[in-house]
């Protein structure tokens, strides 16, 4: 059974009922169609913490979705997954896919911020303080661009640069 058949609390009932009725009044192709239905479902899962169901429903809705922007999105969830389970190379993989269909996603540049500051501070923790400026300073790029498309999402992010002296580089 699908998962937005089974859905058990009120807002992921409510979210799937608008979805469906959605799906009905706007014209889109057959295709366009099932992948979101796949990427809902994927949605549903990976809140639930189902994270082998959703990467499966997100495989599954990138076959037919063939529009960039959209594509980005279930890229930039697939890339929460694998951060969510410690894959960190292959989260980068998947923001940075992303990335390269929408330029504007400023969660992904977010994430692979703290991706790249993460790094900096194992570094730190093996004794290479020359290797953990270098993830720093790779960081506080990321996190450049993220503020520059989205100045208000990014205050900790800008806070930490300003702190650093990374801010105006």
């Amino acid at each position: 059974m699908p998962r937005s058949q089974r859905n058990d609390n009120f807002i992921d009932k409510t979210f799937t009922i608008v979805a469906d009725i959605l799906l009905q009044i706007i014209p889109m192709a057959s295709g366009e169609k099932k992948a979101f239905t796949y990427y809902r479902d994927g949605m549903s899962a990976q809140s639930e913490g189902e994270y082998a169901e959703a990467l499966q429903n997100y495989y599954e809705a990138m076959r037919p979705e063939i529009d960039p922007y959209d594509r980005s999105y279930i890229l930039y969830n697939i890339g929460l997954i694998h951060t969510s389970n410690g894959e960190h190379t292959k989260a980068l993989e998947y923001y940075f896919q992303a990335l390269e269909r929408n330029p504007s996603l400023p969660q992904a540049l977010n994430n692979t911020a703290l991706i790249c500051h993460y790094r900096g501070e194992q570094a730190i923790q093996q004794g290479d303080p020359e290797i953990a400026e270098a993830w720093f300073d790779q960081a506080a790029e990321y996190w450049k661009q993220a503020i520059a498309l989205a100045p208000s999402n990014y205050i900790e992010a800008q806070n930490r640069l300003k702190i650093t002296g990374r801010f105006g580089e």
